[in-house]
């Protein structure tokens, strides 16, 4: 049947058109609608042609404004790579990396490294908390590599306009310190807000985390290992203060202290402090390692670094740290016993024997000249590095028992349950027989 032939029974008042067992009934050209009702069909107001026109210029524009947007994008991004040029230039500046080059120039110094700052920030993968190694009162340490080399970058504190002579100067130093007892400085950026310090990477652990497993029973640290690690720290510090322009640490504690291989110690943690005696400045500094006479003074000076290493040799003669969990203070302690005459109790037992007495005496002698207040009598790091040079050095010392194992490589000892922190529970010197004790405290009195 065709359909199209029944318009009584199949109304359609367009164009119909017959199919197989069904047709279609459309509006006539340059009109639209429903062609099966009469009336169902209106006339279009733009012609097909004119349709087609628009769809053209549609897409003609829209491809306009697609690339009219990524060029306002692309520019505004140049924009921000000149802002950013412009201001990493500006950091540049102000941090004296001018004055800097030239200095190097002058001083023939190769071997120091300016580093740009898309080369710190891929390689911290921009300053992800995933690298970060440490944290102290002058900045923040990220692991890090750079041309397949490992580091640590140093992002310092801001400086003050007025120190970037002082900053300049120090770091033309540092870069020609070469002690095999502190961390060698290979460079640094200057194309940030804070200066960025990047120093050589010790692969072993801090001081701190040796004690922290010394006091956990997990790792047994002689007498004269701890004398030979304070010695060569001690002997590092005096090289920094003994340079023509002295180099303040402003944060000495044994956190800062690394132990590479056959556990030498190494001094870091520097380069962000005041470059001598004269300049003011206010670094946080640890609690129970800061100098009372900085609280007073607010001046940094080499005496502020020798009391805050008094501290660290007695950690290591007491195996406790500088703050208990009560934030009992170690040097508060030390000087009560000494009064009391009780400070074989507060010694390590590790340590502790008739024939090391007279060593640990000296050494206890040191650390209350280091810790002493007013600090104008105070020893220089020098001569206390000389004594405890002395110390390791003497027959006592060598005679001592060894332990059973001593672990040369701290990379791959799992700290447990120790902790890199300040404060904890602090471990007993030991369990003395009154006998022992008796016999101990008349020798150490002599």
């Amino acid at each position: 049947i065709n359909e199209c032939q029944h318009g009584e029974s199949y109304p359609c008042y367009g164009d119909c058109y017959n199919k197989p067992g069904s047709f279609d009934c459309l509006c006539h050209a340059g009109s639209s609608g429903n062609a099966t009702i009469q009336g169902g069909c209106r006339k279009d107001l733009l012609s097909p042609k004119t349709r087609l026109a628009i769809g053209v210029v549609a897409s003609v524009l829209a491809v306009l404004f697609g690339f009219l947007g990524w060029e306002v994008i692309r520019h505004k991004q140049k924009i921000k790579r000149q802002a950013l040029l412009r201001q990493t230039d500006e950091f540049f500046q102000q941090h004296g990396g001018q004055i800097l080059l030239e200095m190097m120039k002058a001083d023939g110094n190769d071997g120091f490294t300016l580093y740009k700052r898309g080369e710190i920030e891929t390689a911290t993968n921009n300053f992800s908390k995933a690298h970060v190694i440490g944290e102290g009162g002058q900045g923040t340490v990220y692991k890090a590599v750079i041309d397949g080399v490992a580091v640590a970058i140093k992002k310092c504190k801001e400086i003050d306009e007025s120190r970037k002579m002082e900053f300049v100067q120090e770091l033309v130093i540092l870069c020609r310190v070469s002690h095999p007892n502190i961390v060698k400085l290979l460079g640094c950026c200057l194309q940030f807000e804070a200066p960025m310090l990047v120093y050589e990477f010790v692969q072993n652990k801090t001081l701190q985390e040796l004690l922290d497993l010394q006091r956990s029973r997990r790792f047994h640290v002689t007498l004269g290992t701890r004398l030979r690690i304070a010695a060569e720290s001690a002997d590092a510090l005096s090289h920094l203060h003994s340079l023509p322009h002295p180099i303040l640490h402003g944060d000495v504690k044994t956190a800062n202290i690394l132990l590479a291989n056959g556990l030498v110690a190494k001094v870091s943690d520097f380069g962000c402090s005041t470059i001598d005696e004269r300049t003011q400045a206010v670094p946080k500094g640890t609690p129970g390692y800061i100098d009372p006479d900085y609280l007073v003074e607010y001046q940094l000076t080499t005496r502020n670094d020798v009391y805050s290493f008094g501290v660290i040799l007695l950690e290591l003669l007491t195996g406790r740290r500088p703050l208990s969990k009560e934030r009992k203070s170690l040097t508060l302690m030390f000087q009560e016993a000494r009064s009391n005459g009780t400070i074989i109790e507060l010694l390590d037992s590790d340590i502790v024997d008739e024939m090391s007495m007279r060593v640990i005496k000296r050494a206890a002698d040191l650390v209350s000249q280091c810790l002493v207040v007013p600090g104008t009598t105070r020893p220089s790091m020098t001569l206390v590095a000389a004594e405890l040079r002395r110390l390791a050095e003497a027959d006592e010392v060598k005679r001592s028992p060894q332990p059973p194992l001593v672990l040369e490589d701290l990379r791959f000892m799992d700290m447990g349950s120790t902790t890199n922190t300040l404060y904890g529970e602090s471990r007993t010197s030991g369990a003395y027989s009154l006998e022992k004790k008796a016999v101990l405290s008349i020798e150490f009195a002599r």
